[in-house]
């Protein structure tokens, strides 16, 4: 089953907002069969979408559209949708109700009757609830394929997606099991990899297919495959993965079927009931709101002190100027004692430190840019590992974070 996804918003255009809402819709069909032929993003412009369907119509079974659902004149989607399809706006009792009921509980500003308008939707549209905002989700069917219009916020989108659409696609479509099975790994480059898994890649069967996905201090294999029976699926992806470790399992951490290396670390700690924190310097606290964008972060991470000042270092954090006049404030000692005394602070097993110098200038140290320390510190000890990552902040940073969760897994794994 092939499916587009359209997304609808000038602010998309010009690079006001990013757009997550396709690559949430993306893996959400992808998990239940559904392969995602097309993502295109557009004007709020009637000649431009209607353009955008008739394309969309001619290629997929199932439709997606976000965006443009909103109360003022700008946003035109049910228009034009009723214009392709033939069809006219009436209001809906239901939806009127539910806006009604949204602002009496949550909204402080009186109801208008623009609010209101977001009662109307075809008249030969399935409404879908939307349980977190005014604009409801609208299904309809042209020739064969379904549209589904959505609005463009991502927790209501994601709402509707999760509660509504996937539903009524497992409900209507007959789909094929798409199964992902990706090994990630970390020290080597792509072509390193490449090079040392090439017969392995060569003997894959067709059905197999094998991605490399790089990233900053990374790179993930992903093999996928599809077909009607998931076991024999699963035993045919298990079978390679099988072979693939003798290669490099020197350099594989772990494998993930939807996760991120975040998410196993919270996993891991979540299980073995450890606690954690952070002491974080260059990094600016994006270790710690890696873990607190995960829902359940409160049952392992206690807390953060992001100490981007060397005399934050020193007065909050409790490092001894000594040890920063006499080994910089970019070192190992430095880090070891950030994650030690955060971890007294926090009272926790784990805690993880970063200093380091990301550029584009020195700062309170002469180490070259590029230079950082990542600090481990556990019931066992603590420990402080140095990196070069290169000349580009945000390249160095993201690195660095990644990083830090590599250790952390580790250590975690390993105690």
């Amino acid at each position: 089953m092939q499916a587009e996804i359209i997304t609808i918003g000038d602010e998309i255009l010009i690079g006001q907002i990013v757009d997550t809402n396709s690559a949430f819709i993306s893996k959400a069909l992808n998990k239940i069969g559904v392969s995602v032929y097309q993502i295109t993003s557009i004007q709020d412009d009637k000649a431009h979408i209607l353009d955008a369907l008739k394309s969309a119509n001619s290629r997929s079974q199932l439709v997606i559209l976000t965006g443009g659902l909103g109360p003022t004149k700008d946003d035109i989607t049910k228009h034009t949708l009723c214009e392709y399809f033939g069809d006219t706006l009436v209001e809906n009792k239901v939806v009127l109700e539910h806006i009604e009921f949204l602002f009496k509980k949550y909204i402080s500003t009186p109801i208008s009757d623009m609010n209101r308008l977001q009662a109307l939707v075809p008249s030969r549209a399935q409404v879908l609830h939307n349980a977190y905002g005014t604009a409801p989700g609208i299904w309809m069917e042209n020739k064969g394929t379904v549209f589904v219009s959505m609005p463009g916020v991502p927790f209501e989108m994601k709402g509707l997606i999760k509660d509504q659409v996937i539903p009524k696609i497992r409900k209507q479509f007959k789909r094929p099991y798409i199964l992902h099975k990706t090994i990630m790994t970390y020290g080597l480059g792509e072509s390193a990899i490449a090079e040392k898994i090439a017969d392995w890649e060569n003997d894959l069967p067709e059905t197999i297919k094998l991605a490399y996905l790089p990233s900053l201090g990374r790179v993930r294999l992903r093999l996928s495959t599809k077909g009607t029976h998931k076991e024999a699926l699963v035993t045919a992806i298990d079978a390679e993965v099988k072979k693939l470790y003798p290669l490099i399992g020197d350099i594989i951490y772990g494998e993930e079927e939807d996760e991120s290396i975040e998410a196993l670390v919270a996993k891991l700690l979540t299980d073995k009931k450890y606690t954690l924190s952070t002491a974080e310097s260059f990094t600016g606290g994006k270790i710690s709101n890696s873990l607190t964008a995960m829902p359940g972060a409160s049952k392992y991470f206690k807390g953060a002190l992001v100490s981007y000042a060397t005399a934050t270092k020193i007065e909050t954090l409790g490092v001894p100027k000594a040890l920063v006049d006499k080994h910089s404030v970019v070192s190992a000692e430095v880090a070891c004692a950030m994650a030690t005394n955060v971890k007294e602070l926090l009272g926790t097993d784990f805690a993880v430190a970063t200093t380091g110098n990301a550029g584009p200038e020195k700062g309170d140290s002469q180490v070259p840019i590029g230079t950082v320390f990542i600090a481990i510190a556990s019931p066992k000890g603590t420990f402080a590992q140095q990196f070069t990552m290169g000349n580009h902040r945000e390249r160095i940073v993201q690195k660095s974070v990644n990083k830090a969760f590599e250790l952390l897994q580790k250590e975690i794994i390993n105690f």
